[in-house]
Protein backbone atom coordinates (compact mmCIF):
# COMPACT_ATOMS: atom_id res chain seq x y z
CA UNK A 1 0.00 0.00 0.00
CA UNK A 2 1.32 3.45 -0.94
CA UNK A 3 1.65 6.20 1.65
CA UNK A 4 -0.98 8.80 0.68
CA UNK A 5 0.35 12.37 0.89
CA UNK A 6 -1.31 15.79 0.73
CA UNK A 7 0.87 18.74 -0.35
CA UNK A 8 0.13 22.25 0.94
CA UNK A 9 2.21 25.14 -0.42
CA UNK A 10 1.17 28.45 -1.97
CA UNK A 11 3.78 28.18 -4.76
CA UNK A 12 2.74 25.96 -7.66
CA UNK A 13 6.36 25.32 -8.69
CA UNK A 14 7.24 24.10 -5.20
CA UNK A 15 4.24 21.77 -5.13
CA UNK A 16 5.26 20.40 -8.52
CA UNK A 17 8.82 19.81 -7.32
CA UNK A 18 7.66 18.05 -4.17
CA UNK A 19 5.24 15.92 -6.19
CA UNK A 20 8.00 14.86 -8.58
CA UNK A 21 10.30 13.91 -5.70
CA UNK A 22 7.66 11.94 -3.83
CA UNK A 23 6.08 10.18 -6.78
CA UNK A 24 9.53 8.98 -7.78
CA UNK A 25 9.31 6.78 -4.66
CA UNK A 26 7.59 3.41 -5.21
CA UNK A 27 5.75 3.54 -1.88
CA UNK A 28 4.46 7.15 -1.90
CA UNK A 29 1.52 8.67 -3.79
CA UNK A 30 0.38 12.32 -3.79
CA UNK A 31 -3.42 12.40 -3.46
CA UNK A 32 -4.04 16.14 -3.32
CA UNK A 33 -2.60 19.66 -3.43
CA UNK A 34 -3.64 22.80 -1.57
CA UNK A 35 -2.57 26.36 -2.40
CA UNK A 36 -3.41 27.90 1.00
CA UNK A 37 -3.92 26.89 4.61
CA UNK A 38 -7.70 26.87 4.65
CA UNK A 39 -7.81 24.66 1.57
CA UNK A 40 -5.24 22.37 3.19
CA UNK A 41 -7.44 21.85 6.24
CA UNK A 42 -10.54 21.21 4.11
CA UNK A 43 -8.77 18.76 1.79
CA UNK A 44 -7.02 16.96 4.62
CA UNK A 45 -10.27 16.42 6.52
CA UNK A 46 -11.98 15.16 3.37
CA UNK A 47 -9.20 13.00 1.93
CA UNK A 48 -7.70 11.75 5.23
CA UNK A 49 -4.18 11.31 3.79
CA UNK A 50 -1.56 9.32 5.69
CA UNK A 51 0.75 12.35 5.81
CA UNK A 52 0.27 16.08 5.20
CA UNK A 53 3.30 18.04 3.99
CA UNK A 54 2.63 21.65 4.95
CA UNK A 55 4.52 24.88 4.25
CA UNK A 56 4.87 27.44 7.05
CA UNK A 57 4.01 30.65 5.21
CA UNK A 58 0.69 30.39 3.37
CA UNK A 59 -2.32 32.67 2.85
CA UNK A 60 -5.45 32.47 5.02
CA UNK A 61 -3.96 30.00 7.54
CA UNK A 62 -0.24 29.50 8.11
CA UNK A 63 1.37 26.10 8.54
CA UNK A 64 1.29 26.19 12.33
CA UNK A 65 -2.44 27.00 12.33
CA UNK A 66 -3.02 24.19 9.82
CA UNK A 67 -1.05 21.78 12.01
CA UNK A 68 -3.00 22.78 15.11
CA UNK A 69 -6.30 22.27 13.27
CA UNK A 70 -5.30 18.82 11.98
CA UNK A 71 -3.09 17.42 14.73
CA UNK A 72 -3.23 19.71 17.74
CA UNK A 73 -4.40 19.03 21.29
CA UNK A 74 -8.05 18.12 21.40
CA UNK A 75 -8.29 16.96 17.78
CA UNK A 76 -10.27 13.70 18.09
CA UNK A 77 -8.70 11.88 15.15
CA UNK A 78 -5.41 13.69 14.45
CA UNK A 79 -3.63 13.53 11.12
CA UNK A 80 0.14 13.27 10.70
CA UNK A 81 1.71 16.57 9.68
CA UNK A 82 5.25 17.32 8.51
CA UNK A 83 6.30 20.94 8.08
CA UNK A 84 8.39 21.58 4.95
CA UNK A 85 9.85 25.08 4.79
CA UNK A 86 12.74 27.26 3.67
CA UNK A 87 12.66 29.15 6.98
CA UNK A 88 15.00 27.67 9.60
CA UNK A 89 13.72 29.72 12.54
CA UNK A 90 13.43 28.51 16.14
CA UNK A 91 9.99 30.10 16.56
CA UNK A 92 8.67 28.07 13.63
CA UNK A 93 10.24 24.83 14.86
CA UNK A 94 8.92 25.14 18.40
CA UNK A 95 5.53 26.40 17.19
CA UNK A 96 5.14 23.51 14.75
CA UNK A 97 6.14 20.83 17.27
CA UNK A 98 3.91 22.31 19.97
CA UNK A 99 1.03 22.36 17.46
CA UNK A 100 1.45 18.61 16.89
CA UNK A 101 3.76 18.28 13.87
CA UNK A 102 5.61 14.98 13.56
CA UNK A 103 8.44 16.43 11.50
CA UNK A 104 10.17 19.61 10.43
CA UNK A 105 12.14 19.41 7.19
CA UNK A 106 13.95 22.14 5.30
CA UNK A 107 13.25 22.30 1.57
CA UNK A 108 16.96 22.13 0.80
CA UNK A 109 17.42 18.95 2.85
CA UNK A 110 17.25 16.79 -0.27
CA UNK A 111 14.90 14.17 -1.72
CA UNK A 112 16.14 11.30 0.48
CA UNK A 113 15.40 13.11 3.75
CA UNK A 114 12.02 14.31 2.49
CA UNK A 115 10.97 10.76 1.61
CA UNK A 116 12.30 9.47 4.92
CA UNK A 117 10.32 12.12 6.80
CA UNK A 118 7.13 11.00 5.02
CA UNK A 119 7.81 7.36 5.86
CA UNK A 120 8.64 8.20 9.47
CA UNK A 121 5.46 10.25 9.92
CA UNK A 122 3.38 7.51 8.32
CA UNK A 123 4.74 5.14 10.97
CA UNK A 124 3.96 7.63 13.73
CA UNK A 125 7.62 8.56 14.19
CA UNK A 126 9.26 11.98 14.10
CA UNK A 127 12.01 13.28 11.87
CA UNK A 128 13.51 16.75 11.97
CA UNK A 129 16.13 18.12 9.57
CA UNK A 130 19.58 17.36 11.00
CA UNK A 131 20.68 21.00 11.22
CA UNK A 132 17.51 21.83 13.17
CA UNK A 133 17.83 18.75 15.39
CA UNK A 134 21.39 19.61 16.35
CA UNK A 135 20.50 23.18 17.27
CA UNK A 136 17.53 22.09 19.38
CA UNK A 137 19.45 19.35 21.16
CA UNK A 138 22.40 21.58 21.94
CA UNK A 139 20.02 23.56 24.14
CA UNK A 140 20.23 20.51 26.43
CA UNK A 141 23.97 21.05 26.93
CA UNK A 142 23.71 23.46 29.90
CA UNK A 143 21.32 21.05 31.65
CA UNK A 144 23.64 18.08 31.25
CA UNK A 145 25.79 19.15 34.17
CA UNK A 146 22.84 19.13 36.58
CA UNK A 147 20.57 16.49 35.08
CA UNK A 148 21.41 12.81 34.88
CA UNK A 149 20.29 10.99 31.76
CA UNK A 150 17.82 8.16 32.23
CA UNK A 151 19.40 4.75 32.46
CA UNK A 152 18.32 2.30 29.76
CA UNK A 153 16.32 -0.75 30.79
CA UNK A 154 19.16 -2.84 29.31
CA UNK A 155 22.67 -1.65 28.41
CA UNK A 156 23.10 -0.62 24.78
CA UNK A 157 25.52 -2.71 22.73
CA UNK A 158 28.61 -1.13 21.19
CA UNK A 159 26.89 -1.02 17.80
CA UNK A 160 23.72 0.48 19.29
CA UNK A 161 25.81 3.21 20.94
CA UNK A 162 27.37 3.96 17.55
CA UNK A 163 23.92 4.24 15.99
CA UNK A 164 22.66 6.44 18.84
CA UNK A 165 25.63 8.81 18.41
CA UNK A 166 25.05 8.97 14.66
CA UNK A 167 21.38 9.83 15.22
CA UNK A 168 22.36 12.56 17.69
CA UNK A 169 24.76 13.93 15.05
CA UNK A 170 21.80 14.33 12.69
CA UNK A 171 22.51 11.38 10.36
CA UNK A 172 19.68 9.81 8.37
CA UNK A 173 19.20 6.04 8.36
CA UNK A 174 20.79 5.82 4.91
CA UNK A 175 23.83 7.80 6.05
CA UNK A 176 24.23 5.62 9.15
CA UNK A 177 24.09 2.48 7.02
CA UNK A 178 26.80 3.82 4.72
CA UNK A 179 29.05 5.01 7.56
CA UNK A 180 28.82 1.79 9.57
CA UNK A 181 28.83 -0.53 6.54
CA UNK A 182 25.55 -2.18 7.50
CA UNK A 183 22.22 -2.56 5.72
CA UNK A 184 19.32 -0.12 6.05
CA UNK A 185 17.18 -2.83 7.62
CA UNK A 186 19.91 -3.45 10.22
CA UNK A 187 19.95 0.26 11.08
CA UNK A 188 16.18 0.18 11.55
CA UNK A 189 16.50 -2.90 13.74
CA UNK A 190 19.11 -1.22 15.94
CA UNK A 191 16.95 1.93 16.16
CA UNK A 192 13.92 -0.09 17.28
CA UNK A 193 16.03 -1.86 19.90
CA UNK A 194 17.51 1.42 21.17
CA UNK A 195 14.06 3.02 21.46
CA UNK A 196 12.80 -0.01 23.38
CA UNK A 197 15.73 0.02 25.81
CA UNK A 198 15.47 3.78 26.38
CA UNK A 199 11.68 3.88 26.50
CA UNK A 200 11.45 6.66 23.90
CA UNK A 201 9.06 6.95 20.94
CA UNK A 202 11.32 8.20 18.18
CA UNK A 203 14.81 9.20 17.02
CA UNK A 204 14.49 12.65 18.58
CA UNK A 205 14.20 10.95 21.98
CA UNK A 206 17.25 8.81 21.17
CA UNK A 207 19.23 11.91 20.19
CA UNK A 208 18.21 13.76 23.34
CA UNK A 209 19.35 10.80 25.47
CA UNK A 210 22.70 10.71 23.67
CA UNK A 211 23.33 14.39 24.38
CA UNK A 212 22.19 14.09 28.01
CA UNK A 213 24.44 11.03 28.45
CA UNK A 214 27.48 12.95 27.16
CA UNK A 215 27.92 10.55 24.26
CA UNK A 216 28.52 13.58 22.06
CA UNK A 217 31.35 14.94 24.20
CA UNK A 218 34.77 14.80 22.48
CA UNK A 219 36.39 11.46 23.16
CA UNK A 220 33.15 9.85 24.33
Amino acid sequence: MSIRVLLADDQAMVRRGLRLILEDQPDIAVVGEAADGAEAVELARRLRPDVCLVDIRMPRLDGIEVTRALAGPGVPDPLRVVIVTTFDLDEYVYGALRAGALGFVLKDAGPALLAEAVRAASAGDALISPSVTLRLLKHLAPARTTKSARQPAQPLSTRELEVAKAIAAGRTNQEIAAELFISLSTVKGHLASIQGKLGVRNRVGVAAWAWESRLMDPGA
